[in-house]
C-alpha cells in the first residue's frame, strides 16, 4: 500500500472564505478500546485543520459493533438529521471506512453514504490514502477497503470461534452468568484457584482461566428441589411456584416457567462444560443448533445432580412441554381460583396450583386487562392505576440513565448485569453505579418513599431517586457510597440522607460520583 500512500494521498488545502462546517462520526466496536475515540477525534483534528474544516458536532457509537447499523444510535442520528435537511453541517469526516462499518454487504455501507451525497453532505475518510471524490481510482479503492473490513469481521469471528471452542474442551468457562447454584472462580493458567468472582469482575489477565464451583447451600438444595419436581412430572409453572413459596428466589427475583426450563435443560448441572447451543454469529438471527453441534467438554465441573436425575428430567420435562392452554382452559381454571379465594390477581395466580404461567396469559389473551374483562371480572381501577405507576416509572428510569448519558458521553456508559435488562452505570470504565428509583407511600406530612435496593447492586455506588406521587417526575438526587440493607422508609427530612451527597441538578452527577468514589476507595480522583 506505499505506492498508494504516496501517489493518492489528499492534497492540503485551505478555503478562504473560511472553515467549512463539519460533523465527524466516530466508532469503536469494544469497551475495552478506551483510547480509539481520542485517537480517531485526533486524526480528523489534523485532517480539518489541514483542508479547511471545522468541526462543530461529533456523533459517537462507542462499544458498537460495526457489522450492523440498527444498534448504533449515533450513525442512525447522524443519518437522520442529514435526510432531515436540519443538519448544520456541510461534510462528513470519517477516520476510515472501518469506522463507517464492516458490513457485510457492501452495498449498505456505499447506501448510507449515498444518503449523504444525495443531501449535497459528502463523505470524506481522513486517515485513507485516497480523495473520495468519485473518481474511478477512489470508488475502486473505497470498495476494496470496505470488502477489506467486512474480511477483518469473518475472520475475527473464526478466530475467536476456534479459541473459545479450544478453551471449552479443556474445561474452562468462556463468560456468562454462572447459573443458580454455581459461583465462578479464577484460576491461574496451571490451575491454581485464585479467588472466587462476584458479578461485572473480570478476570486479572489473559493468561488466567474461569471455572464453576457449587455456590450456597441453599441454592444447591434448591437446584436439587427443582430437579426432583421435574422427575415427579410437574410443569415448570408449577416448580417455579413451589420454588418461590419455599423461599428459593433468584438473584432476589422470584421464579418463572421460562428460567426453571432453562435451569432443567443445562448440562452444565450434572458438570457438563457446554458452549454453542444456540448461534448468531456476525449479528445475525440467533438459533438454536441441535446437541450434535455443541461444543461440549463432559466432567469439566462438580456436578449438583446425578445424570440419572438429569436424563429423567429432561424425559417428563419433554412431556409436560408438550401440553398446550387453550383458552377455554386457562378461563375455566380462572373461574376455580375466584370460587376459592373469592377473587383473582396476578399474585393469586403465581400462587396457585395447576395454572398457567403470566406469559401464557399474556400470549392468549394480550394483557392482564383483556384477560379480566373476557372472564367477566371487574378489577377495581385502583389495582390498573398500579400498573400503570410501574409502567411511568420504567420510562422514568429510561429518561433519566439516557439523560446522564447524554450529559457525560465520554465517561457514562450504560450496561446490565448478565441475565438482566436493568440498567447500571459504569463510569469512566472503573466502577459501577446503581440507578434506585423510588416509589411513594402515603400522603401529605406521612409521605415517604421505599428504599429497596436491589440484592446484586447493594454495594455499587447508588443515585437514589424521589419520585412524585404519580411517579412521572424526580423531586430529588442523592448519592450513597452504598446501601447495604434490605428495605428502608425515607421520610420528609429524613436524618439517614445526611449520609449522602445531594445533587441539586444532574449536570453535578459525574463530579459527585467521582468524589464518592474517590472516598469509598481511599483514592484521588481524578
Amino acid at each position: 500500500m506505499t505506492w498508494m500512500r504516496r501517489y493518492w494521498r489528499p492534497e492540503t488545502r485551505v478555503d478562504p472564505v473560511g472553515p467549512i462546517p463539519a460533523a465527524q462520526y466516530v466508532r469503536m466496536s469494544d469497551d475495552m478500546q478506551q483510547y480509539s475515540i481520542d485517537n480517531q477525534k485526533t486524526a480528523i483534528g489534523e485532517y480539518a485543520a489541514s483542508h479547511g474544516f471545522l468541526v462543530i458536532k461529533t456523533y459517537s457509537d462507542p462499544g458498537k459493533s460495526g457489522v450492523l447499523a440498527k444498534n448504533r444510535k449515533g450513525l442512525s442520528e447522524l443519518l437522520k438529521d442529514v435526510v432531515s435537511g436540519t443538519a448544520q453541517f456541510k461534510a462528513i469526516l470519517v477516520f476510515d471506512v472501518s469506522r463507517w462499518g464492516r458490513f457485510q454487504d457492501n452495498d449498505e455501507a456505499a447506501y448510507y453514504e449515498f444518503l449523504c451525497a444525495k443531501s449535497g453532505i459528502p463523505l470524506h475518510y481522513c486517515a485513507e490514502p485516497f480523495n473520495n471524490d468519485g473518481t474511478a481510482i477512489s470508488s475502486l479503492l473505497k470498495a476494496l477497503k470496505r470488502s477489506m473490513a467486512a474480511e477483518f469481521s469473518r475472520e475475527l469471528g473464526e478466530k475467536v470461534l476456534r479459541g473459545k471452542t479450544r478453551i471449552i474442551q479443556l474445561g474452562f468457562r468462556v463468560g456468562g452468568y454462572p447459573g443458580y447454584g454455581f459461583r465462578r472462580v479464577m484460576v491461574s493458567a496451571n490451575g491454581t484457584r485464585k479467588q472466587e468472582m462476584n458479578t461485572g469482575e473480570h478476570k486479572s489477565f489473559t493468561t488466567d482461566r474461569v471455572i464453576l464451583v457449587p455456590g450456597p447451600t441453599k441454592e444447591v438444595e434448591g437446584i436439587k428441589e427443582m430437579f426432583a419436581m421435574a422427575t415427579e412430572r410437574k410443569g415448570c409453572a408449577e416448580i417455579a411456584r413451589q420454588l418461590n413459596l419455599r423461599g428459593f428466589v433468584k438473584q432476589g427475583r422470584p421464579w418463572t416457567n421460562q428460567t426453571v426450563y432453562y435451569t432443567i435443560t443445562n448440562p452444565k448441572y450434572v458438570g457438563h462444560n457446554v458452549w454453542g447451543r444456540t448461534t448468531g454469529r456476525l449479528r445475525t438471527t440467533r438459533i438454536t443448533l441441535p446437541p450434535d453441534r455443541w461444543v461440549k467438554k463432559c466432567g469439566a465441573f462438580e456436578s449438583l445432580v446425578d445424570q440419572k436425575t438429569f436424563d429423567r428430567a429432561q424425559t417428563r420435562l419433554l412431556k409436560i412441554a408438550d401440553y398446550r392452554w387453550t383458552d377455554e382452559q386457562i378461563l375455566k381454571r380462572a373461574r376455580q381460583l375466584i370460587k376459592a379465594k373469592g377473587r383473582i390477581s396476578e399474585k393469586l395466580i403465581l400462587e396457585a396450583r395447576n395454572m398457567p404461567a403470566s406469559s401464557t396469559i399474556h400470549k392468549h389473551f394480550g394483557s392482564y386487562r383483556q384477560f379480566y374483562k373476557k372472564l367477566g371480572y371487574h378489577l377495581e381501577e385502583q389495582d390498573f392505576y398500579r400498573g400503570e405507576e410501574c409502567e411511568r416509572s420504567l420510562r422514568l428510569r429510561r429518561a433519566l440513565v439516557s439523560k446522564i448519558k447524554g450529559l457525560f458521553p465520554e465517561h457514562v456508559e450504560i450496561t446490565h448485569a448478565p441475565q438482566h435488562t436493568r440498567s447500571i452505570l459504569r463510569i469512566d470504565n472503573t466502577f459501577l453505579v446503581s440507578v434506585l428509583l423510588c416509589r411513594t407511600r402515603g400522603s401529605g406530612r406521612g409521605l415517604c418513599w421505599v428504599v429497596e435496593p436491589n440484592l446484586l447492586e447493594r454495594n455499587y455506588v447508588t443515585l437514589f431517586c424521589k419520585m412524585n406521587t404519580t411517579h412521572d417526575h424526580v423531586l430529588s438526587y442523592n448519592l450513597f457510597a452504598e446501601m447495604n440493607f434490605k428495605s428502608h422508609r425515607s421520610c420528609v427530612n429524613d436524618p439517614w440522607l445526611k449520609n449522602s451527597l445531594r445533587l441539586r441538578k444532574l449536570a453535578d452527577f459525574y463530579v459527585s460520583v467521582k468524589k464518592l468514589w474517590s472516598q469509598k476507595t481511599g483514592t484521588q480522583a481524578a
